[in-house]
């Protein structure tokens, strides 16, 4: 029984693969990223395709000149556009798994390049679909890493601004400010809350600071020893400081602690530290009686 010869196929990379069918690949990957996560309430249909466009290019040039080693010198572009790709995901509000989908998409058609050209090459088959697989593994871990950067640098701006904002600076007349604390504070906190009480002062020439802590829940050494800091700070600025807001229980937690705030003056609420601040810049009020008639 006669008996054809099978001929195997030269061994050939992924980017000779791929030349001539970036067109096939690039409308088989958008098609399997629109059949998983595509979100188009995100990004545009057509700024997606260019991403997708310019990213094939870039990849085919790095398999050329430095082959499927991702770390690579020659992948550094490819790199660079994912992450900026994965950076971009992260601020625009795309889940992990939506944003590790444009590379994990694009496996079924790079694959089907490849079942076709080694179709009759068994053993090169599995070669080149292990080194594309590493090589799209790495890719997406790489974005993963870089997405998950990316989202712990908003967390902790977004944390920032939320102290920036649970710290405002008040000006209730012209040289008193109040900054009411909430919460508890901690060493980052504290820093935030002397660099808005200075500013305010140098920026609106301010001579009395209240800092009124009825919001403060609980003062310890840790906590009197940062107000002590930022009352030090206004003093150097210029301006004297006025604690208000001490309740009973912090008043008996301050003396058993043993902290001196002999040099600070306190008082209980906010309007009694507001009429002493008034004292202090020379404004006093008279009530006006009611004339009889």
């Amino acid at each position: 029984m006669n008996t054809i010869p099978m001929t195997t196929k030269k061994s050939t990379n992924l980017a000779e693969m791929m030349t001539g069918k970036e067109d096939f690949i690039l409308a088989e990957w958008m098609r399997e990223m629109k059949d998983t996560v595509r979100r188009g309430d995100l990004i545009k249909e057509s700024e997606l395709r260019a991403e997708c466009t310019t990213f094939l290019q870039l990849m085919k040039e790095a398999l050329d000149a430095g082959g499927s080693n991702f770390q690579a010198p020659a992948w550094d572009q490819a790199r660079q556009m994912l992450g900026d790709i994965s950076r971009s995901r992260a601020k625009q509000g795309f889940t992990p798994s939506e944003t590790a989908s444009f590379v994990f998409s694009a496996k079924r058609p790079l694959f089907t390049q490849i079942r076709q050209e080694y179709k009759n090459d068994p053993a090169g088959l599995a070669s080149e679909m292990w080194a594309t697989t590493e090589l799209l593994d790495a890719m997406g871990l790489y974005t993963a890493e870089v997405y998950q950067r990316a989202r712990e640098e908003v967390v902790r701006r977004q944390q920032e601004e939320l102290l920036e904002l649970s710290t405002p600076v008040v000006k209730l007349w012209e040289g008193i400010l109040a900054l009411p604390i909430i919460g508890t504070l901690d060493s980052a906190r504290t820093q935030i809350v002397m660099e808005s009480l200075l500013q305010a002062i140098v920026q609106t020439n301010s001579r009395v600071a209240i800092i009124d802590i009825t919001g403060v829940p609980t003062v310890d050494t840790v906590v009197a020893q940062h107000l002590l800091k930022t009352v030090t700070a206004a003093r150097l600025m210029g301006a004297d400081c006025i604690i208000s807001g001490v309740r009973p229980q912090i008043a008996q937690t301050i003396v058993h602690l043993g902290i001196n705030l002999l040099d600070v003056t306190t008082k209980a609420t906010l309007s009694a530290a507001f009429s002493v601040a008034l004292q202090r810049v020379g404004i006093t009020f008279v009530r006006e009686t009611q004339q009889q008639r």
